[in-house]
């Protein structure tokens, strides 16, 4: 029999000579050696950025408010346009007067609010954008008196609708080659066209100005003439190949006529093209900076200018 020790006391075992027995000490484990390091993956590229559109072309009007636009009979031509493509319903202008718009346009700032700039305006802007993608580009300008034209006013075609011309990489270089007549339109519409076209109407078929035959100049009588001229323009580019395998029409209004909202004020934007949605309504709020971004971006450029860097994307236009 075995007998414990004292009352509550531990139980002991003996060795053969009468002394204590210690278990022995468990061995630590051997330290697994550290796994080898994982191998640092390689970063993933960029995703390549989503054409849309290789031809973009934008045709500005003038100085006509968002509500004497949108369901008016005074312009069916280009209600029709927004039953085929996408309506801007919160489009507004960066300023008044008009040339700070068209700058803000085609170089995301403002640069002058006087229409008597006479300055120039350096990279970058939508040309360098455009040249640095390897892209092409092309003004039409009605009632210019030959390619290459930067001058001034000149009969009813103003300079300051023609942003492009005050760009230091086309002005005195051989890219001002690119501002054309108006007239060439009608050849190169059934060729290929350019990748970026603006289209600068003279001050009567942009809505600026009633024709001088017109003896009461109201805002319904401009709008009048800028439709019947949309009539007989944008067709022309509609029918285009290349325009419709995938091609994207902007028609928006440099500022509005009085109205001051976010700085010039809403004015009605329509966008029309293979990839753009049908019968849509946007209801983000967008300024030109935005329309600038569109434009760029739907060619696969990156590389934004000025504040179409970090202007609110106009994505959802697309189908």
């Amino acid at each position: 029999m075995v007998t414990g020790g004292a009352a509550g006391g531990s139980l002991g075992l003996r060795s053969c000579g009468g002394g204590s027995m210690t278990a022995p000490n468990p061995q630590p484990s051997p330290t697994p050696p550290p796994p080898a390091p994982s191998p640092t993956p390689n970063p993933s590229p960029p995703p390549a950025p989503v054409v849309e559109a290789s031809n973009v072309v934008l045709i500005v009007l003038e100085n006509i408010n968002y509500a004497d636009v949108v369901g008016s009979a005074n312009a069916p031509y280009l209600n029709s346009l927004m039953t085929q493509g996408t309506l801007a319903t919160a489009y507004y202008a960066n300023v008044h007067p008009s040339i700070g718009n068209y700058f803000m346009m085609t170089s995301g700032n403002i640069v002058s609010t006087d229409d008597a700039y006479s300055g120039t305006v350096a990279p970058p802007e939508i040309v360098s954008a455009l040249t640095a993608a390897g892209k092409s580009w092309r003004v039409y300008a009605e009632g210019i008196p030959a390619a290459g034209y930067i001058g001034g006013d000149t009969g009813a075609y103003q300079k300051r609708h023609n942003p492009l011309s005050y760009f230091t990489d086309v002005a005195g270089t051989a890219a001002a080659a690119q501002i054309v007549p108006f007239t060439q339109l009608a050849t190169d519409t059934t060729g290929v066209l350019p990748n970026f076209v603006m289209i600068v109407g003279n001050i009567y078929d942009q809505g600026h100005d009633c024709l001088p035959t017109v003896v009461s100049c109201m805002t319904a009588v401009r709008l009048q003439q800028a439709d019947s001229w949309l009539k007989s323009t944008v067709p022309q580019i509609l029918s285009n190949a290349g325009f419709q395998a995938s091609g994207l029409l902007a028609v928006t209004f440099d500022e509005s006529e009085n109205d001051n909202t976010n700085g010039g004020g809403q004015v009605a934007t329509v966008l029309v093209g293979t990839n753009v949605k049908a019968g849509y309504q946007a209801g983000g709020m967008y300024q030109h900076q935005s329309l600038l971004r569109l434009m760029l971006e739907a060619q696969g450029v990156s590389a934004l200018p000025g504040a179409s860097a970090g202007a609110a994307s106009m994505g959802e236009v697309w189908k």
